[in-house]
């Protein structure tokens, strides 16, 4: 008897469990397929929603960037990384005595002042945040744009930060000249290549086998790149000249529509592989 009533428990238990599983589904498919998701930037997410995603950006960044030494910085480095924040991160963060851009203040969710980021986030963690970017929140990632001394230039300066007054943060970035660092060769990298197409949204206008994005038909697919014999109808199919392609088209062919991306010559080697591996 006593087995039978545990058997009877269970095969109850699992049953609601069930019912709850599938009502929970159709409520999630109605609400997906009724649009009644506001996704406006007007509004905001409620507040127990926007706890649990920085919850989660914190955990996860940590995790992630445990195995990361940093180098040793200096003096340098931070006057590198104030020229290099003025350029590319104040616009969304702002800065002492400097607030954000118009769309930066609009964003949702809103990007975070870094005044005190060095104050809740260990060096490291700074470091894989500015390299590699935050999911859904228009963070991108930097790895593809600035180099890695750059990167840790950036951290360099986050660490003077939080004592800058606002005087201090115009002294330290006015006039600040971006570094010129000597090139660097690297090794083909297939995988990297993947990700550099998606950080320099080639998905945007292809699409891309590998590659999440949307439906995109502005441009053609680039699914079996190996199997073409030319590249923009006139340049025999290399991965010197998909490379070449990549970085400049304006100069193979003025008239195309393809824009000049600003890619670097690692990443147009990296994305060339991957295109020419992709089925």
């Amino acid at each position: 008897m006593a087995s039978n009533r545990i058997r009877l428990a269970i095969k109850t238990v699992v049953a609601t469990l069930a019912v709850l599983g599938v009502a929970a589904l159709s409520l999630g498919l109605a609400v997906l397929y009724g649009g009644w998701y506001n996704v406006g930037a007007t509004r905001q997410h409620f507040q127990f929603v926007h706890t649990l995603l920085e919850k989660g950006m914190h955990e996860s960044v940590r995790h992630h960037a445990r195995g990361i030494t940093p180098p040793p910085f200096d003096a340098r480095m931070a006057r590198h990384g104030a020229a290099i924040y003025a350029a590319h991160c104040v616009k969304c963060h702002g800065a002492p005595g400097v607030a954000q851009e118009d769309f930066g203040q609009s964003m949702q969710p809103v990007p975070g002042p870094l005044v005190d980021a060095a104050r809740h986030w260990k060096e490291r963690e700074m470091y894989w945040i500015t390299r590699h970017g935050i999911k859904m929140s228009g963070m991108p990632a930097w790895e593809f744009h600035l180099s890695e001394e750059e990167l840790w230039s950036v951290v360099a300066f986050l660490r003077e930060l939080p004592a800058l007054t606002p005087q201090a943060y115009r002294a330290a970035t006015e006039g600040a000249a971006l570094p010129v660092l000597a090139p660097r060769s690297y090794p083909v990298d297939v995988e990297r290549g993947r990700t550099a197409l998606a950080q320099h949204a080639c998905q945007a206008c292809h699409l891309i086998p590998g590659v999440t994005g949307p439906d995109a038909y502005v441009g053609p697919p680039l699914k079996d790149m190996a199997e073409r014999k030319f590249i923009a109808g006139s340049l025999p199919n290399s991965a010197d000249n998909l490379a070449r392609w990549i970085r400049a088209p304006h100069e193979v062919d003025p008239a195309t529509a393809m824009p000049q991306l600003g890619v670097s010559e690692r990443d147009a080697r990296d994305m060339a592989a991957y295109l020419l591996q992709a089925r």
